[in-house]
């Protein structure tokens, strides 16, 4: 799966593999000048995925659960921390004189890899996290496959509000950094409005819809496409027509969207309901417009 964040198919790999110690360390690029639980944190998932991630543009913690989201991995939360016992790698967030960001290993867990030696100043664990796959069962390499194909718009649908019902245009404007003209996310009106990577513009195969008798304003996703897999699209840039678009993760069911449009989507849609996609460059996205990805 290519990605644009530098990192490669091999993240999922390391984490699945936390046993090994071998991780590079990215200790070189601490600054204890700017000491802090955000700082930190990049470093210790650099020590656990052997690669730094790239800086936060918004809350760290929030921001990493969503480009680890685009890896198929998720930080679960450990309801324990301060007794917590686990012969791999963890996270935990450690209280001093401020926060600081820890990597924990072992049973029972000692600090691994602690930038600013808060265990060692008699710092208290406050919270925990597990790095861990979304789905085990999904392939360690390109876990949401690779061939895209051509596509092309079949539907073009926007909600003006937080769950309101989705009406079907021929065409509309997407603006970069921001979302559909028209579009709930794009006015900030949207259920997870808020900063954050993929909430501009969500995809869905047309295919997967009709298949399971699914109308598609109940899916809830702007662009319905037909001809082309959305799912490879995760990490990589794309084209609507004009608009430059870049996939962030799939577009999973949820219990929020069985209360809007009914009960029983969720299993049958997960893995299908489609793709998270931010917008790059901006432009009118029309039916029949061509989707192509661009690497």
């Amino acid at each position: 799966m290519a990605t644009t964040d530098g990192m490669g198919p091999s993240v999922t790999r390391c984490v699945l593999q936390a046993v090994s110690v071998r991780a590079r360390r990215p200790v070189d690029a601490y600054d204890p000048r700017v000491p802090g639980f955000d700082s930190e944190l990049r470093l210790c998932l650099g020590e656990i995925l052997g690669e730094l991630p790239p800086e936060p543009d918004f809350l760290a913690l929030r921001f990493y659960k969503q480009w680890l989201a685009e890896r198929n991995l998720g930080i679960v939360p450990i309801a324990e921390p301060a007794s917590f016992e686990w012969p791999g790698r963890w996270l935990a967030r450690v209280r001093t004189d401020e926060e600081h960001a820890v990597v924990m290993f072992g049973a029972p867990s000692g600090a691994l890899f602690d930038p600013a030696d808060a265990i060692a100043a008699g710092g208290t664990i406050e919270e925990g996290w597990l790095l861990a796959p979304l789905d085990p069962g999904l392939a360690r390499n390109e876990p949401y496959g690779s061939e895209v194909g051509r596509g092309t718009v079949a539907g073009l649908l926007v909600a003006p509000e937080a769950a309101a019902p989705l009406l079907p245009v021929d065409a509309v404007v997407a603006i970069a950094g921001v979302g559909l003209e028209g579009d709930r996310y794009a006015a900030g009106r949207g259920t997870f409005s808020g900063p954050g990577r993929g909430y501009q513009v969500t995809l869905v195969e047309a295919e997967v819809l009709e298949e399971l008798e699914i109308p598609w304003e109940l899916a809830r996703r702007n662009v319905v496409t037909r001809g082309g897999a959305v799912n490879p699209l995760v990490g990589r840039r794309f084209r609507i027509g004009e608009v430059e678009c870049v996939g962030r993760r799939l577009a999973e069911p949820c219990a929020h969207l069985e209360r809007l449009s009914g009960p029983g989507l969720l299993r049958p849609l997960v893995h299908r309901a489609g793709l998270r996609a931010d917008i790059l460059t901006g432009g009118t996205i029309r039916i029949g417009d061509t989707l192509v990805p661009l690497d």
